[in-house]
């Protein structure tokens, strides 16, 4: 049974909508009111939904779901806060890939309840997760960055899939002028996430390393970005906006870039994998015309793809830690990683079910997923520790004025290298 309530979230009022599950089983003795932070992105307010009301109904315990921002730096700010006050009224957080360092002072160590299955989940994201020995989050989804195209656009201009970044300006050009040429003005070459945000350094983050240009910050703490590399990377970036990827682009975050592109007026897309079961579902423009592969290489690289995911962590300012646990144990389990699989195109963090049947019928690319995990790039979370945010904001906020023409990659890459270096004289 669902109603729309509102809640007040610690100190702050959080003027979002909570949907009330209510287990339909019979409740215990001591039933009990959780509220999870679920992401809206795509079908994930859905599917969270989804599976805490089956929670529920197994339970006898009731959850209500928070509305938070789904951009992950807004969203970010918002726990902090909530947090740092001792706010109670969230129990289980979704959290990045990249905030355990920051968030884990707050966050129950899950390893005494959960320990035993972490082990069949990835061991880079329960070491991601583990610091000073505290589980402090279990994985619930994993992302890497990933090229979109439509498969029957390269098909009729006769164009290959790009696998170069040079190749991808190119195609992109070519058939965005083709097109527009026979009245199809409206379509694009290239859409992405551009705006100032956490999005953007992840899609820069793979521009720069695919060229060769470091990783922003090396695991020993090296500043690595002020390189020809580097700025030859944001540069070509730059030249995209106006040209095969709209000015509103540097706005653009993960949902406005798949608008674009699931209504049928982009040929290529950077996004995650949540986008291929919504542009494979009944009535998008798309259904059927759509491929995924790796993110294109430098002239002088490899393949470079941010990697990302989503974790579940519970507050210790919980007051019902037990419940909140045993929620989480639910929401990571392999029924349901393989459930958001095959309804939503989330990559499980469970290995055993990229060789699933079930899933590799609905989301065909996952066989295909070592390849971009392979690839994949981790953001200097660690070794920044609780500077992270500073360090990505320095950079995302550096790549966006270059994207906005303030400045060249070469001025670009060292004012933010200056910024960095100011940011660990604080100490990382």
């Amino acid at each position: 049974m669902s109603v729309i309530a509102f809640a007040r979230v610690g100190r702050v009022l959080l003027a979002g909508a909570l949907t009330l599950l209510t287990g339909l089983a019979a409740a215990p003795v001591h039933a009990e009111t959780l509220r999870i932070a679920c992401s809206a992105l795509g079908e994930q307010r859905t599917l969270c939904e989804d599976g805490a009301r089956a929670w529920a109904e197994q339970s006898g315990h009731t959850v209500e779901l928070v509305a938070i921002p789904n951009s992950a730096t807004e969203r970010l700010g918002l726990y902090q806060q909530l947090l740092s006050a001792g706010a109670d009224d969230i129990d289980v957080l979704q959290i990045d890939v990249v905030w355990p360092g920051l968030l884990a002072e707050h966050l129950v160590d899950l390893g005494p309840a959960l320990g035993a299955e972490a082990q069949d989940h990835l061991p880079v994201l329960i070491e991601n997760n583990t610091l000073d020995g505290r589980l402090v989050a279990m994985p619930w989804f994993i992302d890497a960055g990933m090229l979109y195209y439509r498969a029957d656009l390269l098909e009729t201009h006769g164009r290959a899939v790009p696998t170069t970044w040079a190749e991808l300006t190119e195609t992109a050009t070519a058939i965005q002028d083709a097109e527009r040429a026979e009245g199809t003005n409206d379509l694009w070459g290239y859409v992405w996430q551009g705006r100032a945000y956490e999005g953007l350094t992840c899609n820069a983050l793979e521009w720069v390393a695919s060229h060769g240009g470091g990783t922003i910050v090396a695991p020993d703490g090296t500043i690595t970005l002020d390189t020809p590399d580097a700025a030859t990377a944001l540069d070509r970036a730059a030249g995209w906006v106006g040209t095969i990827s709209p000015p509103g682009v540097l706005n653009y975050a993960e949902e406005e870039a798949r608008g674009l592109f699931q209504s049928g007026q982009a040929v290529f897309m950077r996004n995650w994998p949540y986008a291929w079961a919504l542009a494979q579902a009944e009535g998008s423009p798309v259904k059927g015309k759509v491929g995924v592969t790796a993110l294109p290489a430098g002239p002088e690289g490899a393949p470079a793809a941010t990697l990302g995911g989503a974790q579940l962590a519970v507050s210790k300012h919980s007051g019902h830690i037990d419940a909140a646990i045993d929620l989480v144990r639910h929401l990571t389990s392999a029924a349901e990683q393989k459930r958001r699989a095959i309804a939503g195109s989330f990559n499980p963090s469970r290995p055993a079910l990229y060789e699933d049947p079930e899933v590799l019928e609905a989301v065909p690319f996952l066989a295909d997923m070592r390849e971009v995990l392979d690839a994949a790039v981790a953001r200097p979370s660690t070794v920044t520790g609780a500077r992270y945010n500073q360090v990505s904001t320095a950079f995302f906020n550096g790549v966006h004025e270059v994207l906005s023409g303030r400045m060249d990659g070469g001025a670009g890459v060292t004012a933010i290298t200056a910024r960095l270096q100011r940011i660990k004289r604080g100490g990382w």
